[in-house]
């Protein structure tokens, strides 16, 4: 079953299609490593005067091919607009999508690697995070092949305004959430919404979202659209839960400024 939906992305021809999206739009497009013979790429966009840092990244797991898609979608809508700075990394596992397989070549699961840093993907995706400024939210673009409905985590220790009320309300319209009391093995605050404890101390193995929890920002959110669904769904939840986070974001930025 994952084989048969993760060959619904060509990770060579997907990041061509994205890059010539990205310039279209007027981003910058940097390669920073190589890995199955696909570029590694990260866009960025960054319109005059003070704007938030938004980065959004996905592709980590090469069974999940909603994320990157939902990700073009939104870059091809105009989404990404003068409303922030922006950074994507569209897609980071491009040897996991050729193997139709969650982990990379090496069977590591990248999003456990922030720590360590045994893959070149992640090394290489690490030294890019770096040379990058703070960001003032995050979004990771996951799917869940046990859910079934959409959830979220969300780090924000700084108790900032949530959006992922917002987020679970625009999702509701596309797909179910997911209700049960325990998700991924976590207790979930409200019905679609974890949120565990975000200090990487008692971490053994990192995903991404903790890494930048440590490093990048006080906001983050892993978006988790349920497999179960058509692809079509799957990419529509993932479209309206990063546009409600980015209205919200505005609104609140808007009113806090205010």
């Amino acid at each position: 079953m994952s084989a048969v939906k993760a060959a619904s992305l060509n990770p060579s021809a997907f990041v061509r299609d994205f890059s010539e999206a990205a310039a279209a739009q007027g981003f910058r497009l940097e390669r920073f490593g190589e890995i199955a013979n696909c570029p590694l790429v990260a866009a960025t966009k960054r319109p005059r005067g003070m704007r938030p840092r938004i980065y959004l990244s996905t592709g980590i797991h090469g069974d999940e091919p909603a994320g990157p898609h939902a990700l073009l979608e939104l870059l091809k809508a105009g989404v990404f607009d003068a409303r922030a700075t922006w950074f994507l990394c569209p897609l980071l596992n491009p040897a996991g999508f050729l193997r139709a397989t969650r982990e990379n070549a090496e069977g590591l699961d990248l999003n456990r690697d922030y720590k360590d840093l045994r893959s070149a993907e992640i090394r290489a995706h690490g030294a890019w995070l770096q040379r990058q400024p703070n960001f003032d939210v995050t979004l990771c673009l996951h799917e869940d092949w046990e859910s079934a409905g959409f959830y979220l985590y969300e780090l924000n220790p700084a108790n900032q305004p949530t959006l992922a009320d917002a987020m679970i309300a625009a999702v509701r319209k596309v797909c179910p959430i997911e209700t049960a009391a325990i998700i991924d093995g976590r207790e979930s605050a409200e019905p679609g919404i974890i949120r565990p404890i975000a200090d990487p101390l008692l971490r053994e193995m990192w995903p991404e979202a903790i890494y930048l929890r440590a490093h990048h920002t006080t906001l983050s959110y892993t978006l988790e659209s349920p497999s179960a669904l058509t692809l079509d769904v799957r990419v529509a939840a993932l479209r309206a839960a990063v546009e409600a986070a980015l209205a919200e974001f505005t609104r609140t930025a808007r009113t806090m400024a205010g």
